[in-house]
């Protein structure tokens, strides 16, 4: 399976010829070659994650794809198809077989309501959190998408979060609320926090891509 980081928190996963995106949001590019895709998941209902826009380019270009995400992206998102998932349930679409972790959004603040999100791990080991710290136990993580900036992330609870998930390989993404400066400095804390567990740590760019 090979996994393409977009712009801030958008992935593109790529496996036997099929596609999957996950949380094509405001901060991300106009998206092409979506011919093969066969889902998408919206991990929780900000804007950064998805948009009406985004959502409209991609049933255009690929009509009757299927989108999946939590309660509140079906509540905020009405006039789609959702299909809800929740924590627990795992759900196979073409190649790709999703597991769903976690259940609420890290908190940002008091004042802010804390919402849905959903954890996805597809197939035998690529994991993201969506905005969240969700640990999926009792897996083995060969590749972990971390959230590296974000107005509820203290980048310590990010390197945290990355001991606790031990992956054999990470690299950071919802990256676009940081300066440049400020992304180097949160890589290499996650660059040593992936390297505590015997993992490495990868500085992908939007556009670049790995295989699991």
């Amino acid at each position: 399976m090979r996994v393409t980081k977009h712009e801030h928190a958008c992935l593109r996963l790529e496996s036997e010829g099929k596609t999957l995106l996950i949380d094509p949001g405001s901060f991300t590019l106009p998206l092409a070659d979506l011919s093969d895709l066969v889902a998408v998941v919206l991990t929780h209902e900000h804007p950064d994650h998805w948009t009406p826009k985004h959502l409209d380019q991609i049933l255009t270009d690929a009509p009757g794809t299927p989108i999946l995400g939590p309660a509140g992206v079906a509540a905020a998102a009405s006039d789609y198809d959702v299909t809800v998932v929740a924590p627990g349930e795992t759900v196979t679409i073409g190649p790709f077989t999703m597991s769903f972790f976690g259940g609420t959004h890290s908190v940002i603040h008091e004042s802010v309501p804390v919402i849905d999100n959903v954890g996805v791990l597809v197939g035998d080991g690529f994991y993201y959190p969506g905005d969240s710290y969700a640990v999926p136990e009792g897996v083995e993580v060969r590749l972990l998408a971390a959230p590296i900036g974000a107005p509820w992330l203290k980048i310590g609870d990010a390197m945290d979060f990355v001991l606790a998930v031990a992956p054999r390989r990470a690299f950071g993404t919802h990256d676009m609320t940081l300066s440049r400066a400020g992304l180097t400095m949160h890589r290499s804390r996650l660059e040593w926090a992936a390297e505590q567990g015997g993992g490495e740590f990868l500085a992908l760019e939007p556009g670049e891509a790995t295989d699991l």
